[in-house]
């Protein structure tokens, strides 16, 4: 599949979810406390303008999509979504699924570029807290100040 195949396979409802996923995932990794911060918002904004640069080249297509509305989008998920942190998961991971069907359509090779790609979001909103100078002060790991 090239970069820009992804789309034949898809109805506009589902390539309009499937757009949603880095939102949802970032979301997703934000839900720790229930609530998306603002530190969190700046992590999910910086990381998808980076992968629309440098993302996988069969994913070009998708965070060129992707970051014309990720803010808003992301607001949009979050203000549409249940307050409370379980209610939250339960209507996060419900989307997912349904994404998750989106992307058998997709074939295997998206799919596992796909997952990579949301994973490193995860990881990246999931760490928006995370303060570079404990790793700079203690560069060995101590239990309860660095993990």
């Amino acid at each position: 599949m090239n970069t820009t195949d992804y789309r034949k396979e898809l109805s506009n409802q589902d390539h309009d979810l499937l757009l949603k996923f880095p939102a949802y995932i970032s979301l997703l990794a934000a839900n720790a406390d229930g609530t998306l911060d603002k530190d969190e918002l700046f992590a999910a904004n910086e990381l998808a303008r980076i992968k629309n640069f440098s993302c996988h080249l069969i994913l070009e297509d998708f965070y060129k999509e992707v970051t014309l509305n990720f803010e808003s989008t992301l607001l949009n998920l979050d203000k549409s979504l249940p307050i409370g942190k379980d209610g939250r998961f339960v209507a996060i991971k419900t989307e997912l699924v349904n994404i998750e069907k989106i992307m058998l359509k997709l074939g295997d090779e998206y799919t596992s570029i796909m997952h990579k790609s949301m994973r490193a979001f995860k990881d990246h909103v999931s760490n928006a807290h995370h303060n570079v100078l404990v790793d700079f002060i203690f560069p060995i790991p101590i239990k309860g100040l660095s993990y």
